[in-house]
């Protein structure tokens, strides 16, 4: 297939909001590490605004860890925070990995 009819296909499928699947893993590798630099970008101005709103451990998200770390919040609470970051991090890599396997089927 000619690089012209893949961007025909694309602009086709983008119109009805689809998108094609990826066919190799460096694809969807592609994908995924553009996808975690916008999350974080995204996370980090979350972040930043949410910890300028709460002063006080009771109003504190695990998404702020790192307000939680700047405002010297109690340090179980932290600890907790950095408990659902780790596991939030496993999710990510079993997802991405299922998405890799889905370019071998």
């Amino acid at each position: 297939m000619s690089l012209t009819r893949h961007s025909l296909m694309d602009a086709i499928a983008a119109r009805f909001g689809w998108r094609r699947a990826y066919e190799t893993t460096t694809q969807v590798d592609a994908l995924l590490t553009e996808q975690t630099k916008t999350a974080y970008a995204q996370a980090t101005h979350h972040a930043q605004s949410a910890t300028a709103k709460h002063t006080d451990a009771l109003t504190v998200q695990p998404g702020v860890l790192t307000g939680a770390r700047t405002r010297d919040l109690p340090t179980p609470l932290i600890e907790r925070l950095e408990d659902a970051v780790d596991h939030g991090h496993e999710l990510t890599v079993l997802l991405a990995t299922t998405a890799r396997a889905t370019t071998a089927l």
